[in-house]
C-alpha cells in the first residue's frame, strides 16, 4: 500500500484546474461538492479525501487515485501516492500542471480586464510568454 503525500499548490480557481487537467490529457476528472475518499491501486479505500479526483484507472496501470483537496485558504492541495510521485505524477508533471494552470489563469484574467493578447510564444523550456495590451 502506497503512502500518500500532500503538496501545496497555488490552484484556487476550480474551473481553471479542471480545464488544465483536461488539457494535460485527463478527460475523466471527478468534481464533488463534498470531499470523497481516494482509492489505492488494489481498490482499497483510503482515509485521504478530495473534491477533485482523477481515478486510478484513468492514470495508468498500478496507479492510485490522485486528488486535489480544497483548503480553508481556498487553495487546493494535491494528494498523490509516493508510487505515483516517482512515476506518472512526478515533479515534472506538477511543473507542467502549474504552467498550464498559470497559462489559463492569465488568459481568463486578461479577458475579464478586457485586455487583448498581442503575442504568445512558447520558450524552449516550455514557459509561455504572453504580451497583453489594452483595447483601443
Amino acid at each position: 500500500m502506497s503512502h500518500y503525500t500532500t503538496i501545496q499548490t497555488q490552484f484556487r480557481e476550480l474551473p481553471i484546474l479542471l480545464s488544465s487537467l483536461q488539457q494535460m490529457g485527463f478527460q475523466h476528472v471527478e468534481c464533488h461538492e463534498q470531499a470523497q475518499p481516494l482509492y489505492g491501486y488494489q481498490g482499497d479505500r483510503r482515509p485521504e479525501t478530495a473534491e477533485v479526483i482523477i481515478r486510478r484507472e484513468h492514470i495508468g496501470r498500478a496507479a492510485n487515485d490522485v486528488g486535489f483537496k480544497r483548503q480553508e485558504s481556498g487553495e487546493f492541495r494535491a494528494t498523490i501516492s509516493e508510487y505515483d510521485r516517482r512515476t506518472r505524477c512526478n515533479d515534472q508533471w506538477l511543473r507542467e500542471l502549474n504552467r498550464t494552470y498559470a497559462y489559463h489563469l492569465v488568459r481568463d484574467q486578461a479577458r475579464e480586464q478586457d485586455l487583448v493578447i498581442e503575442e504568445e510564444k512558447t520558450l524552449e523550456n516550455g514557459d509561455v510568454v504572453i504580451v497583453l495590451s489594452e483595447r483601443g
